[in-house]
């Protein structure tokens, strides 16, 4: 048998995308992660509905027009025309993060709708890129005169005051409400490619936990660990999630990772005694 002929499997796929921090194509890596729930997705078919779009707004621009007339032109076309916008009937539907789910259904969250707007602006030459805000992904460009920070949700440009109401729940629940207070430019640092595939991947997981869908969880989380290979926690909830599933080796063998790299972590202990418990039956 001829092995270079047999398709690599989803996951493959994820990590032959996400292996370099210097080459890491956001949109496709983002498009992929709807192969587990849908495993005959075409990407390159999604990729190739994503330049149309591109295209269709491109013809509508002059060469020279500046950098402010490109950003209304492209916000008028995504969220005007295309009626692309967030999906507040059903906020929690997993469908939502994923791009070919939301390229067509015109719905989403604000960091799936974001990947999909920030390849069209960057297409079109604008320095744009995503910003892990506190609870919102949140998107920046830059223009020749100051800096524009757009909800992706809304597709609304958000003054320093409204950016500052908006973080005020975060603030007080980490006791940042005094005069040493965080400056707002710390939380509009650019989010890099990597770290926003791995909060889609967490909203995934966190959506999958609250169903106790634990098959999808551990789905989620072979993907966050061929993403993040040293984030132990995630080692952690995978165990968790194998447990629960009755794969009581796999299980034991995530969490003994989990205690081997973790350190100064509150839980040891108790995941110490979860894989005791779980050792006992295969003793």
């Amino acid at each position: 048998m001829n092995l270079s002929l047999i398709a690599p499997t989803p996951l493959q796929y994820f990590g032959a995308l996400v292996q370099s921090d210097a080459e890491f194509p956001l949109l496709e890596a983002a498009i992929s992660l709807a192969q587990d729930e849908y495993p005959h997705l075409d990407v390159q078919q999604v990729l190739d509905e994503v330049d149309q779009l591109l295209e269709r707004v491109r013809r509508r621009i002059p060469a020279d027009a500046s950098a402010a007339h490109k950003l209304r032109m492209l916000n008028q076309f995504f969220y005007r025309e295309l009626h692309f916008r967030g999906n507040v009937n059903d906020y929690y539907d997993p469908d939502n993060s994923f791009v070919s789910v939301v390229l067509h259904s015109r719905r989403g969250i604000p960091i799936s709708l974001a990947v999909l707007w920030l390849e069209l602006a960057q297409g079109l030459g604008l320095s744009a890129r995503g910003v892990g805000f506190p609870g919102h992904f949140m998107v920046k460009v830059n223009l020749p005169h100051g800096q524009v920070v757009i909800d992706p949700f809304t597709g609304q440009s958000l003054s320093r005051e409204e950016l500052s109401e908006r973080l005020e729940p975060y603030r007080r629940r980490h006791g940042l409400l005094d005069e040493m207070d965080v400056p707002l430019g710390l939380y509009l640092q650019v989010a890099p490619s990597r770290d926003i595939i791995a909060r889609m991947l967490r909203n995934l997981k966190e959506i999958h936990t609250t169903r106790e869908d634990w098959q999808r969880v551990v789905a989620v989380q072979n993907r966050l660990l061929v993403l993040l290979p040293q984030a132990w926690e995630e080692y952690r909830d995978r165990g968790l999630a194998q447990a629960e599933l009755g794969h009581a080796p796999l299980a034991v063998q995530d969490l003994e990772i989990y205690l081997s790299q973790a350190e100064d972590m509150n839980d040891l202990d108790a995941i110490a005694e979860r894989v005791a418990l779980l050792r006992r039956p295969l003793m």
